[in-house]
């Protein structure tokens, strides 16, 4: 048997009361179009490479993103892991929350590069997410791609780590300490 709308609304007010007291809610009272708590403001900072001002290599990454169909639901460190196969650089497989830990260890802006793994260990939007994170990849200009419930899209960065940076600080890096930069 499902839960009660009570039961429902009862959990959600306990998720948010825990969110607020770890700071990842706006404090200031401001609120969605839809009347619900906005998310701390993860400022995307300045400096991330613009595509212009890659490498051939990073170039082609960017290429391979886009040319890269879904990898299905719940499946974005997959998604990654083709981006990077069909490059030809080898395959790196783990979670979301494994690239997270195993590779991304900045998180100063100026520090973001074309093709590097933008990541987070844990969200709060689903049980996988919560359990496994989520990846993606930055391509230039202020924009990650990434893969999430099943299908490839197109974010721009601040409200990617704004959205995702709520259970666990964004970091970035090489996927497999590979630099392409």
């Amino acid at each position: 048997m499902g839960e009660s709308l009570g039961e429902k609304n009862d959990m959600r007010e306990r998720i948010l009361a825990t969110l607020a007291a770890r700071g990842l809610l706006a404090d200031d009272g401001v609120t969605t179009t839809y009347g619900q708590p906005a998310w701390r403001d993860v400022s995307s900072g300045g400096g991330p490479q613009a595509l212009m001002d890659a490498g051939a290599l990073q170039r082609r990454l960017v290429a391979c993103a886009y040319g890269t169909e879904a990898t299905g639901e719940d499946l974005c460190a997959a998604w990654v892991e083709r981006v990077f196969a069909r490059l030809g650089c080898g395959v790196v497989v783990g979670d979301a929350r494994e690239l997270y830990e195993g590779y991304c260890s900045r998180t100063d802006p100026s520090e973001l590069l074309v093709g590097m793994v933008v990541a987070v260990g844990r969200h709060p939007y689903d049980a996988a997410g919560w359990a496994h994170g989520h990846v993606g990849l930055y391509v230039g200009d202020g924009v990650v791609r990434d893969c999430a419930v099943g299908r490839v899209r197109t974010v721009p960065l601040g409200p990617w780590l704004s959205a995702y940076g709520v259970a666990s600080e964004p970091r970035w890096g090489w996927l497999g300490a590979i630099a392409l930069g």
